[in-house]
């Protein structure tokens, strides 16, 4: 086999010249500040998925995406115009719900996911479009041009789920970033140094083996340390703040329970892994991670 010689290139590759489109920023930045303009409230969370434990966007997008790949069949069947119909409609119903779940999960992502991002939206919004005009065709007694549209349809929605797929799986939008933790933490104690360098309130880093932990003193003197990487796109956590016992991600706001690394507002939808801790009687602070 001659090494030497260059290869195809593979379609992923061919994909990760999207995030390579610096031009799409400004676009990208006007479409975040109205995201997260939204009045959502709770709700917000409810859309990231952080009740869920992981994005609930990919579960929302079955239901268009079922409902027209049905649709799709049924046009090739005579005799179920009606039938296809109803699922083009039941697909655009549906495509709302799941398209604002993913705005939301976008407006949080770094600029190369979100240049990619705007490239997945851009093919769902043909689709809908085409789907649109599918059902309008449809209405109004013209069969072909509704199947014809139909197909085209389907064809961007699934061009829109590769691109998705690649922002989900090659980018790693939506992932648990802090996932790799508890695998590659010492289940031994780890010194993380003495007790005098853990102040009341204030979010101090330290590396426990390979891993690096941010550790925070409360009131009671208990210290407490979690994983310093965000599950959510790796913030530092130790740059953020601590509130009523949680730590703030600084980067985009996720909050997670000091004493157990529960997140309590997302983005992030995974925990964050937690660490036991102790104090030497030479006043040595330790750390292991916590089990289960």
């Amino acid at each position: 086999m001659d090494v030497s010689r260059p290869r195809s290139r593979k379609p992923a590759a061919a994909l990760d010249v999207l995030d390579e489109q610096a031009w799409l920023d400004s676009t990208a930045d006007a479409a975040r500040r109205v995201v997260r303009a939204l009045p959502l409230g709770a709700g917000r969370d409810v859309l990231h998925g952080v009740w869920l434990g992981h994005p609930v966007h990919p579960a929302l997008v079955q239901l268009p995406i079922g409902a027209w790949t049905a649709a799709g069949v049924l046009d090739l069947l005579p005799g179920h115009g009606r039938a296809a119909a109803l699922f083009v409609g039941l697909g655009l119903a549906s495509a709302a719900p799941a398209a604002l779940a993913g705005w939301v999960d976008w407006a949080e992502q770094r600029p190369r996911q979100a240049r990619t991002g705007l490239v997945h939206a851009a093919a769902n919004l043909a689709a809908v479009v085409t789907y649109e005009g599918s059902l309008v065709a449809r209405l109004r007694g013209r069969p072909l041009l509704g199947r014809l549209l139909g197909f085209g349809g389907l064809a961007l929605a699934t061009a829109g789920g590769v691109v998705g797929g690649h922002l989900a799986y090659r980018q790693a939008a939506g992932s648990n970033h802090a996932e790799a933790v508890p695998v590659v933490a010492s289940q031994e104690w780890c010194p993380v140094g003495p007790d005098g360098d853990f102040p009341v309130g204030v979010p101090v880093r330290r590396m426990a083996g390979e891993v690096p932990v941010v550790l925070v003193r409360q009131d009671d003197g208990e210290v407490y340390a979690l994983a310093d990487r965000c599950s959510h796109l790796d913030g530092p956590l130790h740059q953020g703040e601590i509130e009523d016992g949680c730590i703030v991600c600084p980067w985009h706001g996720s909050r997670f329970r000091l004493a157990d690394g529960e997140n309590i507002a997302g983005p992030a939808t995974a925990p964050q892994p937690h660490f036991e801790s102790r104090i030497r009687g030479d006043g040595q602070v330790e750390v292991r991670m916590a089990s289960g």
